[in-house]
């Protein structure tokens, strides 16, 4: 997985990721099949770790306490000392030859279940009286996406996890005026 993190999908050629396990390529293809596969085990291993702060997110009580802790759970993940800086489930995606393609799709795919999960939490935000029935969920969703996945790029860049919280608070500042919502007592 930090091989992958480090390096992109394309990046990280058989004998980086062999060399990162410990085992020979023949070991790696009776394992895993080929690199392809043994990317999605990366990826589903770093879903389930460091960026399982997405699905820790979607079951806060309130869209405000999503959005904050989707975004400093982006700060933690792409800052942690003695981890690759940046987020896998964008770097490794981004360049595309044909031969990544497989890579680029599953990427592209993980990407918008994470935010067509977060459509359903805004969606359930307003059906629940928590956002103004006329707020956008799709809309909400991308934005929170996106200034993620922009803290993703400018930690990769070597931005500090103090320079990356202070976008997540400008950002959690103007939370109400991008939802429509009160502002929460917490953080009015």
């Amino acid at each position: 997985m930090l091989t992958f993190w480090q390096r992109g999908y394309e990046g990280a050629s058989l004998m980086d990721l062999t060399g990162a396990m410990g085992i020979t390529k023949t070991s790696m293809y009776a394992a895993f099949g080929n690199k392809e596969e043994l990317f999605r085990k990366a990826v589903d291993r770093y879903l389930e770790g460091p960026a399982a702060y997405e699905a820790r997110a979607v079951e806060e009580p309130t869209v405000r306490a999503v959005a904050e802790t989707f975004l400093r759970g982006v700060v933690d993940t792409t800052t942690q000392p003695g981890r690759p800086h940046g987020c896998l489930l964008v770097q490794a995606a981004l360049p595309e030859s044909e031969d990544a393609q497989g890579a680029h799709d599953l990427l592209r795919g993980v990407r918008s279940a994470s935010r067509e999960r977060l459509v359903a939490r805004f969606q359930r935000a307003v059906d629940e009286g928590d956002l103004p029935a006329e707020a956008d969920p799709e809309a909400l969703a991308r934005y929170l996406t996106t200034v993620g996945s922009g803290l993703a790029v400018q930690a990769a860049n070597g931005a500090t996890r103090e320079e990356l919280e202070g976008v997540v608070e400008t950002t959690l500042r103007s939370w109400s005026d991008v939802t429509g919502a009160a502002p929460s007592r917490r953080h009015a």
